[in-house]
């Protein structure tokens, strides 16, 4: 495995295991990333990115090892990681479905002293969300907009995005990464994608992790890892994009 070899990290984890019984959702994975980056973490239905994510909020506790959020470990300063971090969860369900979308966004401000309210009306624009309807009526796409401008409207310095564009129609897909990518300029934001539509983010992407089976398969700058691959195919001279890099990743059975 290749490490990112930074000073500053933003989030860092240390032979973090989870299990759920007998179930291992996590088997030693530690992983860095850089501060002020992009990291998308890439793995199968499982794998362990959803559970990640958890432990980095304190959702949920590690077996054993730890995880830290700008130095701080999770499991010890819960609230204090949770307040940096924007989180667009898996699930597209309202935690308070009687809620319209515009009280859920004053609810939520509530918590968050940084929260631009300019911001998140520019957001709300942006993803068309209808402020009047209530939350638990919203379908998956207009759910999903809405989770994301909660979770950046506070201008956090770590996003944590767990398949962000899932049940979204191509054009708010490509809205939301346009909004995405603004936000990226103009706030100092570190950022960590668990998707499985990489081409999606490859221009975005700075460094990718790689989980298959609880097991971190590998962990490279995204042009490193790109080279890696091809250095394994050499027969084949066909451009390689990052899709098919990790595609090739998760076939084998080697950690790298």
């Amino acid at each position: 495995m290749t490490t990112t070899n930074a000073t500053a990290l933003a989030v860092e984890t240390t032979n973090l295991v989870k299990h759920y019984g007998d179930q291992v959702a996590l088997d030693s994975v530690s992983f860095n990333v850089p501060e002020g980056s992009v990291y998308v973490l890439v793995g199968a239905n499982g794998a362990g990115k959803s559970t990640t994510f958890k432990i980095l909020l304190n959702l949920e506790r590690p077996t054993s090892g730890d995880a830290k959020v700008f130095g701080l470990r999770t499991d010890a300063n819960g609230p204090q990681a949770r307040v940096q971090i924007g989180y667009v969860p898996e699930q597209q369900e309202s935690p308070y479905p009687w809620m319209t979308s515009g009280r859920l966004l004053e609810y939520v401000a509530a918590y968050y002293p940084s929260w631009d309210a300019a911001y998140a009306a520019h957001l709300v624009k942006s993803l068309n969300i209808r402020t009047g309807k209530k939350s638990g009526t919203l379908s998956k796409g207009e759910l999903r907009r809405l989770q994301l401008a909660m979770a950046m409207a506070h201008r956090p310095p770590l996003l944590l995005l767990d398949e962000p564009t899932e049940g979204l129609d191509i054009i708010a897909r490509k809205q939301a990464l346009s909004l995405l990518a603004e936000h990226l300029a103009d706030s100092p934001t570190t950022v960590i994608i668990a998707t499985h539509h990489v081409h999606e983010v490859d221009s975005l992407t700075d460094y990718v992790g790689v989980l298959k089976e609880g097991k971190l398969q590998a962990q490279m700058q995204r042009d490193e890892l790109r080279k890696f691959v091809a250095t394994q195919r050499p027969n084949d001279t066909r451009p390689l994009s990052l899709e098919d890099a990790i595609a090739t990743l998760l076939s084998e059975e080697t950690s790298r």
